[in-house]
């Protein structure tokens, strides 16, 4: 029996991935989109050998492996080449978190399962999910957190928080908001209530709609 897939989604630097953690030592399962874009460009696959044929043979390391650095530095300074790369990442990304999501539901039929999406907005994804968490924090925290974790310019920080949705517009479309501006102990909170009531959503087979 399928159960319900909550999409979790957020901006660059507003706290996605440690929210995501904190779901998983709650016992949720989590489908890790990122898991998914690195696997389907391994080397040898066949999304490695169309990200080659797109952008050449110097977005390669020198074992081989994709260059996701270099890559990126490409994409995120041409919108068209961006959506290249997304039309041969997506759908593979898409299908392998299917089969997961599948293979999961056989051992634990009707519970939640949450997809972890970047880009869950901005892309296709958003089709299959039930509910949509976004996890929010202010454009000026966004900024300081990316300059600071990425040793970033203003200027190169402010580029990559452009190319996605402005987090204020998904917050605009989400069924739950986790605000990720204060304490740690203050998100872990608000995802120990989130859970809880998505467990209890499950149960009873009730969602809310998006």
């Amino acid at each position: 029996m399928k159960g319900k897939i909550i999409g979790l989604t957020g901006g660059i630097g507003t706290g996605k991935s440690t929210v995501s953690q904190m779901l998983r030592d709650l016992g949720a399962f989590v489908v890790d989109a990122d898991v998914w874009a690195r696997r389907v460009v391994e080397p040898g696959s066949e999304g490695l050998r169309e990200i080659v044929a797109a952008f050449g043979e110097g977005v390669l390391q020198p074992d081989g492996s994709l260059d996701r650095k270099k890559l990126g530095a490409v994409v995120f300074q041409d919108e068209e080449k961006r959506l290249t790369l997304n039309r041969i990442v997506h759908p593979r990304v898409q299908q392998g978190m299917w089969q997961e999501t599948m293979d999961y539901w056989r051992e634990h039929p009707g519970e939640p399962v949450v997809w972890d999406v970047p880009l869950l907005l901005e892309g296709t994804a958003k089709r299959f999910v039930d509910e949509i968490v976004v996890v929010y924090a202010s454009p000026a925290t966004q900024l300081r957190r990316v300059m600071e974790r990425d040793g970033l310019t203003e200027e190169e920080a402010m580029r990559r928080i452009r190319a996605q949705m402005p987090i204020d517009e998904k917050r605009a479309v989400a069924t739950y908001v986790i605000e990720n501006d204060g304490s740690l102990e203050s998100t872990r909170e608000q995802v120990q209530a989130l859970w809880q009531k998505l467990r209890a959503a499950s149960r009873s087979g009730r969602f809310s709609s998006p």
